[in-house]
């Protein structure tokens, strides 16, 4: 049997902060691992050996996942199942094996300092990602609190808000809390500017518009304008179709084959933060242009493929998909076909084709796999003369099929 593996949970209060169950998985531990900010908080007493943690961190958690030969405890910041090395750890190791004490997180402490009732916040980690990873969360009037890194950390949050058009939102940056150098400052995003902050900080926003900027909702379906693009776009109605068809689930896979804009990728993210997606992209300014829409609209996690289906679907290492959407190229031999072989078992696929040579693709796949065509036909109000008429949009064939399960 593998020895006793525990995370620690400590504050910026250090032992003193610490409950006695966590007193006693450190005294009794033979090595004791953490940053050395957290080592430096524990007693000089303690017989552990110290060991730093590594960067990267995966050989350290692949180590401690094949088990441990002596009782051993990592000291983590505040609560290490709230976007820390806990979290990472039960994700490989079963429950009968890894002991977590919690201490009360920066989330829950900055929280209470702000009087905001926590159910009512959204958390955000920014730590090892792109401070991007908040814009989906910026609608007037949320609150969300953004766990940041490094001196700079408040400085890209409030970046980002001022780029985004929400610099006049309340900016909350809280430094050392439940310590005894706790610090909270007071700001807005437009007048932090490049300011700086103790490495250990969290930030707090309350967000607001700046005159003219347009908030951009969750649902499927953003306005056209929220992404650049060279005409390459499933415009916003269809899109909120596609979408709503894909119908993203927690921790699934999607494929968009013919990336165009990204703009379907994009959206199954926004919809679902535990979603993954990858981008396939024949040329190459356009996937370039998806990942700077991805990072503009919050979602930088979104990885890019440069290459040409169907064979560039034989280059990803994702393993099958849940979901494959089929927006650029459905009429190419053999694309639908490639793309329903790589389908999980129970996977779906989506495609839509505005041609008669893509239609025609759509009805043989539908003959070949089942599933269900839809006409999809909208028309705009524009200026007739001095009246107004209807303008009809180019009708949209859509093809979804599910693969059926062994």
């Amino acid at each position: 049997m593998s020895a006793p593996l525990t995370v620690v949970g400590i504050g910026a209060d250090g032992w003193a902060g610490l409950g006695e169950r966590a007193r006693e998985a450190l005294r009794a531990a033979r090595t004791v691992i953490g940053s050395e900010r957290q080592l430096a908080l524990l007693p000089d007493e303690l017989a552990a050996q110290r060991r730093l943690l590594p960067s990267p961190l995966q050989p350290l958690l692949d180590e401690l996942a094949a088990g441990v030969e002596e009782a051993t405890c990592i000291v983590a910041s505040g609560d290490p199942m709230l976007h820390g090395i806990g979290a990472s750890l039960a994700r490989r190791i079963p429950p009968d094996r890894l002991a977590v004490i919690p201490h009360p997180s920066a989330f829950a402490l900055a929280c209470a300092r702000l009087g905001w009732p926590e159910a009512d916040v959204e958390l955000i980690s920014a730590v090892g990602r792109a401070p991007d990873v908040v814009t989906h969360a910026l609608q007037p009037g949320r609150r969300v609190v953004v766990f940041a890194t490094g001196a700079d950390g408040a400085a890209q949050i409030a970046r980002v808000l001022r780029e985004r058009g929400r610099g006049p939102s309340r900016l909350v940056v809280l430094e050392q809390l439940g310590g005894p150098d706790e610090r909270i400052c007071e700001s807005t995003a437009d007048a932090w500017g490049d300011g700086s902050a103790d490495p250990l900080h969290t930030v707090a926003i309350e967000t607001a518009m700046a005159v003219g900027a347009q908030p951009l909702a969750r649902v499927p379906g953003l306005p056209d304008h929220a992404y650049e693009h060279d005409g390459q776009l499933t415009k916003r109605h269809v899109r909120a179709i596609m979408l709503a068809t894909l119908a993203p689930l927690p921790g699934e896979l999607l494929w968009d084959v013919g990336g165009g804009a990204g703009s379907i990728a994009i959206e199954w993210l926004r919809a679902e933060p535990t979603a993954q997606a990858v981008a396939v992209e024949a040329d190459a300014e356009r996937a370039a242009r998806i990942a700077r829409n991805a990072s503009a609209l919050g979602v930088p996690r979104l990885q890019v493929h440069h290459g040409r289906a169907p064979e560039a679907l034989d280059a990803l290492d994702t393993g099958p998909p849940d979901a494959i959407f089929v927006g650029g190229g459905v009429a190419a031999p053999d694309m639908l076909e490639r793309c329903w072989n790589a389908l999980r078992p129970g996977g779906r696929i989506v495609s839509d084709a505005v041609t008669l040579e893509g239609e025609q693709a759509l009805h043989a796949a539908r003959a070949a796999h089942g599933g269900t065509l839809l006409r999809i036909e909208l028309s705009h109000a524009e200026p007739l003369g001095t009246l107004e008429g209807w303008r009809p949009q180019r009708p949209v064939v859509q093809w979804s099929g599910r693969k059926e399960t062994p």
